[in-house]
């Protein structure tokens, strides 16, 4: 069986679009979107398809067609979509034609579409990150009275992933200069702490020749900034009859005529290769930017993880990542309070840490999640233990960002004037190439173009600059 989704069935789709656009009569539609960069590039693909049925994108949950689209790393994300949730149903009973769908991980969860066919009856459909390509079929059916549309994906209440890959469907970007682009779906690490490989279902790669040519598309259409997402990045073309690696799919991409930087995550160390970062380090057009999740210091903890690395193994690529690229932007994701975590362990992370002197850090206390290894796994910390430990983890953190930002100070660099601010007497933001948070001052019509910005002032978590257009870039 082939791994991607047949053009017949695609022309389905664009049929019920057709059908969908007649009957459309200036209805409104409302993607919320809740989770990671891949959900974000999900939910583009759902208001493209929602606009080429003609409705017109709110940002209101009063709209005709709701789609909630979901995270389920976490227990306290599925909360907060539940309220989100119950409170529809308020706005479904003042239009009882309102549709209300619930997409993304939370619907490849059994437990989570029994619990909306029991206690969320206003819910019209769940859709899985397998079938959401099926939305234009679905709001079809729900106008036309078709109730089994509800039940896509799913079998005797069994959810039944759909794992192949769907090409052509339309875009509708929140940001222009901005793009997401999946080069990759599913995971096949299976890290012991992690729901996402039972939910997103195991690694497909797309065709390097579909990713290049939607990089040249975004390219044409004016897009500066270009993330290509995946789970594993690193694991691209490992499941396919295509040549192709990240590395090549990076260089390919480095040769798309135009004014842009590719940026990628995530990197999993076990995939990270020399050959990787030797690319990275050749083309001026990738980022010099490096995410690169560790999760833990302590080879124990990192094998109770399934990481299948170690702490020596993981400062190895970041020492030679250094030594190709010396301005290159590290950051991370570090877990505390794993399983059995003991002091010592965390006090491993904190060498790590301090070693490899990262620019930012993403952190989270360990929350337990059902249906994982770690769920089972004794857990012996107590939460204050834990607490304790993070805001350890956080001033250490603090001190290198702070040290990291203030040597920016003085310094011209290009940066791409990304969004309107919020801080204060500075109206604009923007990004360095190595992701860092500039604020500034400067006129509207900047947005979306590569300025030269002279830093001036550092704190923790961003820079502040002025324009700098006499300066050398």
């Amino acid at each position: 069986m082939s791994k991607f989704v047949s053009e017949r069935e695609m022309q389905y789709q664009r049929e019920c679009m057709q059908r969908v656009a007649a009957q459309n009569n200036g209805r409104t539609a409302f993607v919320d979107t809740y989770g990671c960069q891949q959900n974000e590039a999900d939910s583009e693909r759902m208001r493209g398809m929602l606009v080429e049925m003609g409705y017109i994108l709110t940002d209101s949950s009063d709209a005709d067609v709701v789609i909630i689209n979901t995270c389920a790393v976490r227990e306290n994300a599925e909360n907060r979509v539940f309220g989100v949730i119950g409170h529809l149903v308020h706005t479904k009973r003042k239009n009882p034609s309102q549709i209300i769908i619930l997409a993304g991980c939370m619907g490849g969860e059994a437990s989570v579409r029994e619990r909306i066919k029991r206690s969320y009856r206003h819910v019209d459909a769940v859709l899985d990150t397998t079938s959401f390509w099926r939305l234009p079929e679905v709001i079809l059916g729900i106008l036309e009275g078709d109730k089994t549309v509800a039940e896509i994906n799913t079998v005797d209440g069994v959810v039944t992933p759909d794992n192949r890959i769907a090409e052509g469907m339309p875009v509708q970007r929140v940001v222009p200069h901005k793009a997401w682009i999946s080069v990759m779906y599913g995971c096949n690490n299976f890290c012991t702490y992690c729901i996402v490989p039972y939910l997103r279902g195991r690694e497909r790669s797309r065709r390097s020749e579909d990713i290049v040519r939607e990089i040249r598309e975004v390219v044409e259409d004016g897009c500066k900034d270009i993330t290509l997402l995946g789970q594993n990045v690193n694991s691209y073309g490992k499941d396919s009859d295509d040549e192709t690696d990240f590395a090549g799919l990076l260089e390919m991409a480095a040769h798309v005529d135009g004014e842009f930087l590719i940026r990628f995550m995530t990197s999993h160390p076990k995939d990270t290769t020399i050959r990787l970062l030797d690319t990275m380090a050749a083309y001026p057009r990738i980022a010099r930017h490096l995410h690169l999740p560790v999760q833990s210091g302590s080879d124990r903890i990192l094998k109770l993880m399934n990481r299948r690395y170690t702490a020596e193994n993981y400062l190895e690529l970041i020492r030679y990542a250094r030594k190709v690229m010396p301005d290159i932007v590290l950051t991370s994701d570090i877990i505390v309070g794993f399983p059995g975590e003991t002091e010592e362990d965390f006090r491993q992370t904190l060498d790590l840490v301090a070693e490899v002197e990262y620019d930012s850090l993403f952190t989270f206390i360990y929350s337990k999640r059902e249906g994982t290894p770690a769920a089972k796994m004794e857990d012996p910390a107590s939460p204050e233990e834990k607490s304790e430990r993070f805001n350890r983890l956080i001033e250490l953190q603090n001190t290198i960002s702070m040290k990291k930002h203030s040597e920016y100070i003085g310094k011209t660099v290009t940066t791409l004037i990304d969004g309107e601010g919020k801080r204060g007497q500075y109206n604009l933001t923007a990004r360095t190439n190595g992701g860092r948070l500039v604020h500034l001052k400067g006129d509207k019509s900047l947005i979306g173009k590569y300025m030269p910005v002279r830093i001036t002032e550092a704190t923790t978590w961003s820079l502040v600059g002025e324009l700098a257009l006499n300066d050398q870039k």
